[in-house]
């Protein structure tokens, strides 16, 4: 079965929500995803670019309530 971490970047602001993504998808296998939070008005930017640029899968974008952004990323 395919393991899911979460990531809290939110407080964090570009390029570092991404870098903490890029560190903790090094530790995953292929098919695992990761949960990342992120409140950087940039990672709306930034997320799906890294993905398109490093292979990995944007699963799904949405926005809470509070403003946080959260991205499902699948390792490629």
């Amino acid at each position: 079965m395919d393991m899911k971490e979460i990531l809290d970047a939110t407080g964090l602001l570009c390029p570092l929500p991404v870098l903490k993504a890029r560190k903790r998808l090094q530790s995953l296998a292929v098919g695992d995803r990761l949960e990342m939070r992120a409140d950087d008005p940039a990672a709306v930017i930034d997320v799906p670019h890294f993905c398109a640029e490093s292979g990995h899968q944007l699963v799904e974008t949405r926005e809470e309530a509070s403003g946080v952004q959260v991205y499902l990323i699948e390792k490629r």
